[in-house]
């Protein structure tokens, strides 16, 4: 039996459109909310309940619902003493100020965290793959790391600034 090259075209047709409705399908499907990442620290694996309890609304939105602030809201994003900046889920330290800069971006930036401080994970939730850095004990949500900073390392590390909390040097 052989194929007529219109049947043919038919064929490749047909399966191109259903290659298409299913990667549609796919993309315009509602996706559940996501959740932070997991707790690396076995003691910082609380319950829904606990994390709404310890955070503030907002906080809770950011670290616990990969949640984004609006840009310019933040307090931090102008603080210009010398400090660290820790997780506001369990107060491990993230950034030094010294690796603070003004990206212009309306969250806090940093070209680098402190050593072993984050994790990242790759975010596919703008369709273009992002990596997004969570804290590495907790597994709240902090921001998304970009290659278009500042020397040394050319990294921006975006901020939200309800994921932190600022401890001034003494």
């Amino acid at each position: 039996m052989t194929f007529s090259i219109r049947q043919r075209l038919l064929s490749r047709r047909s399966l191109l459109g259903r290659v298409m409705v299913v990667a549609f399908g796919w993309m315009a499907a509602p996706r559940p909310v996501l959740a932070a990442s997991k707790a690396a620290d076995p003691a910082w694996t609380l319950s829904d309940a606990e994390w709404k309890r310890r955070l503030t609304p907002e906080a809770y939105q950011v670290l616990r619902r990969e949640g984004t602030e609006r840009p310019f809201t933040s307090p931090l994003n102008g603080e210009k003493r010398k400090g660290t900046y820790h997780c506001a889920g369990c107060d491990l330290p993230l950034f030094s100020s010294a690796a603070k800069f003004d990206s212009g971006t309306g969250w806090p930036s940093f070209w680098e965290p402190l050593a072993g401080a984050v994790a990242t994970k790759v975010d596919f939730k703008l369709i273009i793959p992002r990596t997004e850095y969570h804290c590495r004990r907790c597994g709240g949500h902090q921001g998304h790391v970009f290659d278009d900073g500042p020397r040394p390392t050319g990294k921006r590390y975006c901020n939200n600034g309800v994921a932190l909390r600022f401890q001034p040097s003494a």
